[in-house]
């Protein structure tokens, strides 16, 4: 009898281990459609250091989110003292010091730790993304993703997903070699019942009417932009498309630039045409992850720039034509 009951415990235990063997484990799509949704619902703080060109910025991170509504804002700790808030569509950034607000609008929103498409599976043409380990990352347990691109026109990246509210820890862009270009990262972070919206016009009291008047300008100047640039775009990169266009004027100046961004859901490349300057270098220039390509164009002087590789900005710059034109 001994026997028979052992033969049977044994076997309930084989049975419950395959089950437990059987449950399909996240993977990494699944993982960063989660953070998507976490990104964009969830309200969490911290503190949040920005590696960049080989200078370190560390800065205090804000998400409030209540009904399908967000805002991002970003503190600085150090000289000089700003505060960027994010509001859908509306970029402010708000300095301490001087009280001048410098106000961007764009049709979408994009986070400011990392550009994460709506759909990851859209880019299945485009990377490859797998789980690769796990790390903790400011004494939070993390699954760590490899986003690896299938060609040569986007960076290798490296996301660290927080396991339990799926939160990203830390973003790392390689280059082809392995060094790391760009890298974001949390010293701690803090998820919230709920966090306050900081008001916007309370900000606006201490900037100046010059400021305001720029802001509403710069508004305008979106809003009334042209439905089509001055030039073309032929051929790009395959996932890559438009994202907005707009035509607005340089700063202090009535020279109006127009200027489209285009962007595969991680990587973004912005086309710049304005009126052919002396000054103006033209070839290939890189700064860290960043690089950009000018060339002169008809009457003016083009230059695609975004954080991708040379090849990339060269690849577009190169088929672009001004529209109307065979050449």
């Amino acid at each position: 009898m001994t026997v028979v009951k052992r033969f049977f415990v044994v076997l309930l235990l084989l049975s419950i281990g395959q089950v437990l063997a059987d449950e399909p484990e996240i993977n990494a799509r699944q993982a960063l459609v989660k953070m998507t949704h976490a990104m964009e619902a969830l309200n969490y703080k911290g503190t949040v250091a920005f590696l960049r060109n080989g200078k370190l910025e560390t800065m205090k991170y804000f998400h409030a989110a209540n009904n399908n509504t967000e805002q991002e804002r970003l503190v600085s700790l150090n000289s000089p003292l700003r505060e960027i808030i994010r509001d859908a569509n509306k970029v402010s950034c708000h300095f301490k010091t001087t009280k001048q607000i410098v106000v961007d609008y764009r049709p979408f929103a994009s986070s400011f730790l990392l550009d994460i498409p709506k759909n990851i599976d859209d880019l299945g043409g485009a990377y490859r993304f797998d789980l690769v380990g796990e790390e903790n990352i400011a004494m939070q347990l993390a699954d760590v993703i490899a986003i690896q691109p299938k060609d040569n026109f986007r960076y290798i990246r490296k996301i660290w997903v927080e396991k339990k509210y799926f939160l990203p820890l830390k973003v790392v862009i390689y280059d082809f070699s392995g060094l790391p270009l760009e890298q974001v990262v949390f010293t701690e972070l803090e998820v919230k019942d709920s966090l306050p919206f900081v008001n916007i016009k309370s900000l606006d009291k201490a900037s100046s009417a010059e400021n305001k008047q720029s802001e509403q300008s710069a508004n305008a100047t979106w809003l009334e932009s042209p439905a089509q640039p001055a030039f073309v775009v032929n051929e790009l990169p395959f996932g890559f498309q438009e994202v907005f266009f707009t035509r607005s004027p340089v700063h202090n100046s009535d020279q109006l630039v127009d200027h489209m961004v285009l962007s595969d859901g991680f990587s973004s490349v912005s086309v710049y045409m304005e009126n052919k300057n002396a000054s103006m270098q033209s070839g290939l220039q890189s700064i860290g992850a960043v690089n950009s390509f000018s060339r002169a164009i008809g009457d003016f002087e083009l230059t695609v720039m975004g954080e991708v590789p040379a090849t990339t900005v060269k690849f577009i710059a190169e088929g672009i034509k001004l529209r109307g034109r065979s050449n």
